[in-house]
């Protein structure tokens, strides 16, 4: 072999491997929870005591929501990457989680509450969440949030990257 061949070949060599290279795959599923009635009778008792319902809207989940601003970049998928800022709060008030710098996750890796909810606004919206127990945390109570709680959700979605 030629001194030219063997340096065209190792050359090649690095693209070879890049081409076989495979594009990972979204490890994530769309949710398909659907709160019980029990727990969307629940939540939708508190709306009415709060006078709430009549400026929400309700998601075939069983969640409740209220668009501030729609936003006018991107609609995140399950594998997008979600940069929020963000207020949870139990029916008390009291506030159990926050950030007002702003946070990435994979939308896939979230309560499906927000797998729900946050779809429904574009990069730069706002949107507030009702959330029945199950699409929360259920039945299992995480830090200060107890078990069986109805959720809500302040956010803004200030980023979407689709990888």
């Amino acid at each position: 072999m030629t001194m030219m061949r063997k340096l065209f070949l190792i050359a090649l060599l690095p693209f070879a491997f890049l081409s076989c290279k495979k594009t990972a795959k979204c490890p994530y599923t769309a949710p398909t929870v659907v709160a019980p009635a029990a727990e969307v009778t629940a939540l939708e008792d508190y709306l009415n005591t709060n006078g709430l319902t009549a400026t929400l809207t309700k998601h075939s989940s069983g969640l409740y929501y209220k668009i501030d601003a729609a936003g006018s970049g991107t609609v995140p998928g399950v594998c997008s990457v979600v940069t929020v800022k963000y207020n949870g709060r139990l029916t008390s008030g009291a506030s159990f989680d926050s950030n007002t710098t702003g946070v990435s996750f994979y939308l896939g890796e979230l309560i499906n509450g927000w797998k729900y909810g946050i779809p429904l606004i574009k990069s730069g919206g706002k949107i507030t969440l009702y959330l029945p127990p199950s699409l929360g945390y259920g039945s299992t109570p995480v830090g200060s949030i107890p078990a069986n709680s109805i959720l809500i959700f302040d956010i803004e979605l200030v980023n979407v990257s689709n990888n």
